[in-house]
């Protein structure tokens, strides 16, 4: 029987710490990546069951502990195959991402961004801007016209006229320089993909459940500013807003 004498007895030795520091290191990762995923509700489901498993064996509900314990057997692998997108998307995040290293924005840069999205929003101009975070969208840039030019609202806002050559596609940004424009995405399917949103909301929400990218998307249907991430849109921001949540997510 476990008592407070028996903590005299416990010996925590280097070897240990460092085991006790790179299981939480782990545990805090995977928790970053499955962060605002559809891998959360799998995450709740699975501890309910080994809730109510423990409590079948404990009361002794054999015929319930029983068949608790064939699917859990098998759960990890039912997991890996509804949720491989976020598996992938998530791996490739972690692999991108520097653990200690914090991404510092400038002002400047934002205000340009946003000041190009509500001009673009009160004109009812339409526009997809996707912002790379960890993830580089090397591959999505090359399918677009490469530019490697200084963000700015103007270019922004030039890009996207109605007129010009390369509006239908999204802008992609890469270390606060326009790398691309023109560029075709990946559009959303299954649960997001909703008929009230168009073809640059699905694009932007496409991109988003694929990689770690931010999309600002202006609507010209409804003059207002959108931002995906995640595969998840956050709709109607204002320029405080914009703002504060872009700032928010890009300097994760």
């Amino acid at each position: 029987m476990f008592s407070m004498d028996t903590l005299g007895y416990i010996s925590i030795t280097w070897r240990d710490a460092i085991d006790i520091a790179l299981v939480t290191l782990l545990i805090y990762q995977v928790m970053i990546v499955i962060r605002g995923t559809r891998a959360v509700s799998a995450i709740y489901g699975l501890l309910l069951l080994i809730a109510v498993f423990a409590f079948s064996e404990y009361f002794g509900f054999y015929t319930l502990h029983w068949i608790l314990q064939q699917f859990l057997s098998s759960f990890f692998l039912v997991v890996i195959i509804l949720f491989q997108d976020d598996i992938r998307r998530g791996l490739s995040n972690m692999g991108a991402r520097s653990f200690f290293k914090k991404t510092e924005i400038e002002d400047s840069f934002l205000d340009e961004i946003i000041g190009a999205a509500m001009n673009m929003a009160k004109r009812r101009i339409g526009a997809l801007i996707v912002l790379e975070h960890h993830v580089p969208l090397g591959d999505l840039a090359q399918r677009g016209v490469l530019i490697d030019s200084e963000v700015s609202k103007e270019l922004l806002v030039t890009i996207f006229q109605v007129k010009a050559p390369l509006h239908d596609g999204a802008v992609i940004v890469r270390n606060g320089r326009v790398a691309a424009a023109g560029c075709i995405l990946p559009l959303a399917v299954g649960e997001q993909d909703r008929p009230e949103y168009g073809t640059r909301h699905r694009a932007g929400l496409g991109v988003t459940e694929e990689t770690d990218a931010i999309a600002v998307v202006v609507s010209e249907e409804r003059g207002d500013v959108t931002v995906a991430v995640n595969g998840r849109l956050t709709s109607n921001l204002d320029k405080t807003r914009l703002k504060r949540v872009l700032r928010n997510l890009l300097e994760r």
